[in-house]
């Protein structure tokens, strides 16, 4: 069975960690101490400790790296893991193995210890271990399509989620997943979805589970039969059989749900929004303030030039005001460089710009085109009303019709909108898909980190400013 196998891999892969913590070591002290082309080479004779020395350091290094590959998930089974994931976690578990050496070797004053060799070893380990876990995955992967590492698992309950499910599977056959078959009391058997048949009633696993063909069991009920899903785990979990759960309103709760423990009951956050944590919101009001400042400084020759332009070609005001919907729902005066003809107010509230629209300027063309119409939202920022980095805030009446027409719509509002957004440097601007530009809005909202404002904002300088959907 699987089981015994993974237990065997495991065994093996710490065995071949072990191997190469022992070559990346013996490697970096080879090019500090023995190797005349590496850079910082000092000789045999160079230092006050010995080769003895530095060897028998390896007592704890390796266990003390093993260690830190454990508490980072390293030797957890990831089928449908991503390489990219499991090299990320090799540089994270060195980095922190990394800190933690010259950490103990300052408290201990062993000031001969060769920093330079244990940077080497950082290195080198990082590579060769990168190298070794790629291997893995390329192997498991071609072994599992050839048919070989098989998990065999039984469905329990025919639902969209079940349907779901066998799609990623077949989509993906390297993860080595054989689905035998459906268990469900409403649809008739010999149903099939994909190759996959309903083979009997749920009752069926009474029969199923004794004789121990099954490596993993996935309750996949629909919701009106979530009244047996105790009694099925229950006895799924007694014939010792791994049992996942798969619900079925993945549309409701997100990929990765913020659980919190109220004194032993769990719950289920529907949606995680990092920024109402008061040290995030802090950080980027903080971030939002300083860099709306800064910006104003350095984009003060644009927004002067831009004032003269457009009062010198056309009637009206320089700055164009406009009612939007913003942070908890709350309206504000967003501001803009005026780019149209003025315009009556009932005519440009419901109306949307569109390609060669008649009503925009000539100068307001090559704004819109570069966004410098955008610039005056530096002051929305530092009042408050926006963020440099957020999703778009929308009109209320296009508010009040997508509200009814787009699920989640209103999760926007969660945050203070932005001067510019994940949509928008995907290209979801102007007259585009509101789904595409609601669907990366929530992936911001879920994911905030202040890296990733950074991020958007250098996308924003790079592909951001001038977009071809922008009118």
């Amino acid at each position: 069975m699987i089981k015994d196998n993974q237990k065997l891999f495991n065994r093996l892969h710490v065995l071949l960690d072990a191997l190469v913590i022992m070559f990346s070591y013996a490697f970096a002290w080879f090019l500090k101490f023995r190797s005349h082309i590496a850079p910082f080479y000092t000789g045999a004779d160079v230092g006050a400790l010995s080769g003895q020395t530095y060897f028998s350091a390896l007592i704890f290094i390796v266990p003390g790296y093993l260690f830190l590959y454990y508490l980072f998930n390293m030797y957890t089974a990831k089928r449908a893991g991503s390489i990219k994931r499991e090299i990320y976690n090799v540089i994270r578990a060195n980095t922190m193995g990394f800190v933690l050496f010259i950490g103990v070797l300052f408290f201990v004053h062993l000031d001969d210890f060769s920093r330079t060799m244990i940077f080497y070893f950082y290195l080198t380990n990082i590579f060769v271990d990168s190298l070794l876990r790629f291997a893995i995955h390329k192997w498991l992967r071609t072994l599992r399509k050839k048919g070989y590492n098989i998990k065999y698992i039984l469905l329990v309950g025919y639902s969209r989620a079940a349907e779901l499910y066998i799609d990623r599977i077949c989509q993906n056959p390297q993860w080595g997943y054989v689905v035998r078959g459906i268990l469900d009391d409403r649809i008739p058997r010999g149903t099939e979805y994909r190759g996959v048949k309903v083979i009997g009633k749920i009752d069926n696993l009474f029969y199923i589970l004794p004789q121990s063909q099954l490596d993993e069991i996935a309750v996949t009920l629909a919701l009106e039969d979530y009244g047996r899903l105790e009694e099925i785990v229950s006895l799924c979990e007694k014939s010792g059989v791994h049992t996942k759960f798969i619900p079925d309103y993945n549309s409701v709760i997100p990929s990765k749900p913020y659980t919190e423990d109220l004194n032993g009951l769990p719950v289920i956050n529907i949606r995680r929004v990092p920024l109402t944590n008061t040290l995030n919101m802090v950080m980027k009001r903080a971030f939002d303030i300083v860099g709306g400042f800064c910006a104003i400084i350095l984009f003060s020759p644009i927004l002067i030039v831009a004032a003269i332009l457009i009062k010198a070609t056309s009637e009206g005001p320089i700055i164009f005001k406009q009612e939007r919907v913003g942070l908890h729902n709350k309206p504000f005066q967003m501001y803009k460089f005026r780019t149209m003809e003025v315009q009556k107010p009932h005519e440009e509230k419901k109306e949307w710009t569109t390609r060669d629209d008649p009503r925009v300027t000539k100068v307001g063309k090559v704004f819109r085109r570069t966004s410098i119409d955008e610039l005056p939202q530096l002051f929305n920022v530092l009042m408050g009303d926006m963020s440099l980095v957020g999703p778009r805030p929308e009109r209320p009446f296009f508010v009040e019709k997508f509200k009814e027409e787009i699920p989640r719509y209103m999760i926007k509002h969660q945050v203070r909108p932005g001067m510019t957004g994940w949509a928008q440097v995907n290209g979801y601007r102007g007259d585009t898909s509101i789904r595409r530009r609601i669907d990366c809005d929530l992936h911001y909202i879920e994911n905030w980190t202040m890296g990733f404002d950074i991020k958007i904002l250098f996308l924003t300088i790079f592909k951001g400013f001038i977009n071809k959907n922008a009118y």
